[in-house]
């Protein structure tokens, strides 16, 4: 099952929601990242921040979702906070979609431990839903079920 994280810049959320997606993933499972308009660089704290995780940075890229037009995802996640006013990406057509909105980092000022707090905290929600996403019953739920529960998931 292939997962695309997408948000506006890929920068930020979606390359540590795909890193830790990867992490933690069982085989059969994998994801990749994308921005409706990528800048083309991985914000350097994220990097960071995932490395102290212990999680692996390697191959970490901003990309455009054209990327994936010939081998499409399965589920698309938009991460982008819709409070933040941000503009959530278009996303692919028959995949199965979810929203799980994360307060964006990058875009915080403050001192640099509150900066990087805000890493923390944001890489630990994504922990949260992916552990809560791994625990489903995916040899049982239905599509329409298996859709309710990723909604359900964008919720904590």
């Amino acid at each position: 099952m292939k997962i695309l994280f997408m948000c506006t810049h890929n920068s930020c959320r979606s390359i540590l929601s795909e890193a830790l997606f990867n992490h933690l993933a069982p085989a059969g499972f994998s994801a990749v990242s994308s921005g409706s308009h990528p800048c083309g660089r991985v914000n350097q704290r994220a990097l960071d921040t995932l490395a102290a995780a212990g999680i692996v940075t390697e191959g970490l890229s901003s990309k455009a979702s054209d990327t994936f037009a010939q081998n499409p995802p399965d589920i698309v996640i938009t991460v982008c906070d819709n409070a933040a006013g941000e503009a959530c990406p278009l996303y692919f057509g028959t995949a199965l979609k979810a929203h799980w909105g994360l307060v964006d980092p990058s875009a915080l000022t403050g001192s640099e431990t509150e900066i990087q707090t805000a890493f923390d905290q944001c890489l630990a929600k994504i922990a949260e839903r992916v552990q809560a996403f791994f625990a489903l019953p995916f040899t049982t739920l239905k599509v329409s079920e298996f859709s309710l529960e990723l909604d359900r998931i964008g919720r904590l």
